[in-house]
């Protein structure tokens, strides 16, 4: 199996640090976030992995070099020219992905304790386009999910905005994680061009198809987006 880690945002909450250097590259316990994750893949033997890059790209290529990949096999994705947000920098990225059955895509901003090999089996047992990491945890915005833990819509909880891909009653909402796994037909059908977001995908599919949420509450999670964030980070995994 293959990965895609999201590591090319602007990662505008964690200045300053991000005014002189990429997201990917803030320190957690001496390790980068993109070691932390490339790392975190390694355990469940992957060893593939396409990174996309925009901000501070050269710094991201220099650390994968010095490091000798961290021990992976490391493609990039090169979108110096237009930041495509996470559903455009995947189909850009989709031609790695020829001929797999499945892939795991993350963000590089995210760290927990998620078994990430049950996640995988869970979403081979399952005919799903996608299975997707939630955790009933306050978000500002939220994936709906019906009884069977299959996708419904997304909300905004600051305006109210709602996207509804299955008008189901009764829905719970559960905040994404940042960590899915993406069946390749997926990448087949992804009618949005330019810069879209991997949600209105799933939504688009949730419509037609089976895209599931796997609840891991409970997990260590962190989303490091900010400088406070770092330092809870290292303790949280130290």
């Amino acid at each position: 199996m293959k990965a895609m880690i999201f590591a090319a945002g602007l990662g505008t909450r964690l200045k300053p640090f991000t005014d002189h250097a990429p997201k990917a590259l803030a320190e957690v316990n001496g390790r980068s976030l993109l070691e932390h994750n490339v790392r975190y893949l390694q355990r469940v033997g992957i060893y593939e992995v396409v990174i996309n890059v925009h901000h501070f790209a050269d710094q991201i290529e220099e650390a994968i070099a010095d490091n000798d990949a961290y021990g992976s096999e490391i493609a990039i994705s090169d979108e110096t020219d237009m930041l495509l947000e996470t559903g455009g920098g995947l189909k850009k990225a989709a031609h790695y992905f020829a001929g797999e059955t499945d892939l795991v895509v993350m963000n590089v901003d995210i760290l927990t304790n998620l078994d990430l090999g049950k996640m995988i089996d869970a979403h081979k047992a399952s005919d799903v386009m996608a299975t997707l990491a939630v955790m009933q945890r306050e978000s500002s915005r939220q994936l709906l999910f019906d009884g069977g833990m299959q996708l419904c819509g997304w909300q905004n909880n600051a305006n109210g905005q709602q996207k509804i891909a299955r008008d189901i009653a009764g829905t719970t909402p559960y905040s994404f994680s940042g960590i899915q796994v993406v069946s390749g037909q997926l990448l087949e059908d992804m009618p949005f061009e330019g810069k879209f977001s991997m949600i209105d995908v799933y939504l688009y599919h949730a419509a037609k198809n089976t895209v599931k949420g796997y609840d891991h509450t409970g997990n260590l999670f962190i989303d490091v987006g900010k400088p406070g964030s770092v330092e809870q980070a290292e303790y949280l995994f130290s």
